[in-house]
């Protein structure tokens, strides 16, 4: 006998019920795309939440997470800290420092000048939130309906690992991202998209703009289809989405099924999930080729709205198109969008650099929080803007009143939340008088993503996937807490 079957044949009585799940299983898929054949408009749900789950009811259905590779500067755009001009180009005295570990690009410093912001803040909204008007003045006129944490901090001190952290809860690579938890817990309600997508639109020229890494929202050990599809800024959104020359639909459609029916008898024979995974992602990319082109087929949309997002709304690949496909995304009952914009590592220039990043993304940022409450939407989505860290109020390199750099700061920074159950026009957490230590309402990266399960209806304690003998967790093995202050 063949020994690689001669080891199927082999089983634990684990893998034995495992595997006849998974012809049950795959029984049951045939049966759907058979149905599915006969009627597409009648169609079971596609993308299935787990069994029990939501645990409660959801304040969101959805999840638009716009994340700010880099690490925007907290000083500069949230945390006002108005007596700083007080310590221009003093050293930061050693007790805020307090021995706090140091990135090996400031470590070697002689000094460590303090750099007051050079923008001015002003308090806007009824609630009378400082925020940097200057440099954001679109978004502060929505700051009555966010609620800014203050007092956010994180285990990393470098990108990679900061940005894997807040994606996936865990510095190790390997983990799934929040958005492929999400899909795997909670399905979505479009059978012709998919249930996680992402977009990583450009950014300003000449930007320090950090690697994105695939990582970041792979589906780590859950089944591989729920990673997120990113969809493309040129060209075709998603690849060989068009027929080929001389193939017509059905010609397609006789081509998948009997693809289907060879996978099928694979899966019987091996018990793999990932061939279940195989079929079902050609069948999404079958229904992909109508649903996409109109999914990005704007002519629909009002001219006050587009004008409301601004000049580049119409140019795919920009932050812009992408802020307008994210609302167009959850309004078809996609589950979570994630946005990756770059270029928010300003070690110098910082003035210039984050003036370039905030025009970017500004206004169509404003715009889709907008766009979602005109079109009651803004209830059941949730939107979430932040970065893996936040930047040192002392000076990287050279310190003038009007340029300065800064460099990474785990230990806070300030990210906002809105919509989906939170409560709008507040403010969590505090920090010292130099925005270097939290002094109020800590909120580790774990309990923020608790948080954001627990607006979409999960239990981060009981929501967990076994893999190499572990009940593997988003939130991780330590306590966190759902930060219930910030929900309405």
């Amino acid at each position: 006998m063949n020994p690689f079957f001669e080891n199927q044949m082999l089983q634990t009585r684990r893998q034995f019920f495992g595997n006849q799940g998974l012809r049950l299983g795959s029984l049951a898929l045939g049966m759907m795309m058979a149905n599915n054949k006969k009627s597409q408009a009648q169609q079971v749900q596609v993308h299935k939440p787990v069994a029990g789950l939501p645990h409660h009811k959801p304040t969101a259905k959805s999840v638009i997470y716009f994340h700010m590779n880099g690490a925007p500067s907290q000083i500069d755009l949230w945390d006002y800290k108005p007596n700083l001009k007080d310590f221009f180009n003093k050293d930061l005295p050693p007790s805020v420092q307090g021995g706090q570990r140091l990135s090996t690009m400031t470590s070697g410093q002689a000094r460590f000048p303090v750099a007051p912001s050079k923008f001015n803040f002003t308090q806007e909204g009824k609630c009378g939130r400082w925020i940097n008007s200057e440099l954001l003045p679109f978004t502060s006129k929505i700051v009555d309906d966010i609620a800014v944490i203050k007092s956010v901090f994180t285990n990393a001190i470098n990108h990679d690992p900061a940005c894997t952290f807040v994606m996936t809860g865990s510095e190790v690579p390997g983990k799934p991202s929040i958005g492929s938890w999400l899909a795997y817990g909670l399905g979505s309600e479009n059978n012709n998209l998919p249930s996680f997508v992402v977009f990583t639109p450009r950014f300003p020229e000449g930007s320090n703009g950090q690697a994105l890494f695939t990582r970041m929202w792979s589906s780590g050990f859950l089944p591989t289809r729920f990673n997120g599809v990113a969809l493309r800024g040129t060209g075709d959104p998603v690849l060989y989405l068009r027929n080929p020359e001389g193939v017509s639909s059905d010609d397609r459609r006789t081509m998948l099924d009997t693809l289907q029916k060879l996978n099928q008898r694979e899966l019987q024979q091996l018990g793999d999930p990932e061939i279940q995974t195989r079929i079902s992602q050609y069948e999404m990319a079958f229904r992909m080729q109508s649903s996409v082109p109109e999914l990005t087929d704007l002519s629909s949309e009002s001219k006050r709205t587009l004008e409301m997002y601004g000049p580049d709304v119409s140019t795919p690949g920009t932050f812009t198109h992408s802020a307008i496909m994210a609302r167009r995304l959850v309004e078809r009952g996609v589950r979570v969008v994630q946005l990756f914009h770059r270029g928010w590592d300003q070690h110098g220039s910082l003035p210039s650099q984050l003036g370039n990043q905030c025009k970017d993304t500004d206004r169509a940022t404003a715009a889709l929080v907008m766009d979602l409450k005109q079109r009651g939407l803004l209830d059941e989505t949730l939107v979430v803007w932040g970065g893996e860290f936040g930047r040192t109020v002392y000076s990287q390199g050279t310190l003038t009143k009007e340029n300065y750099g800064r460099d990474h700061h785990p230990k806070n920074f300030c990210m906002w939340m809105a919509g989906g159950g939170t409560k709008p026009g507040i403010s969590y957490g505090e920090t010292d008088d130099f925005s270097y230590n939290i002094t109020k309402n800590p909120v580790h990266v774990n309990d923020l993503n608790a948080t954001i399960l627990h607006c979409m209806g999960i239990d981060h304690e009981q929501f967990a996937y076994k893999f190499q003998g572990l009940d593997q967790k988003l939130t991780g093995v330590e306590p966190q807490h759902v930060i219930k202050d910030l929900l309405a």
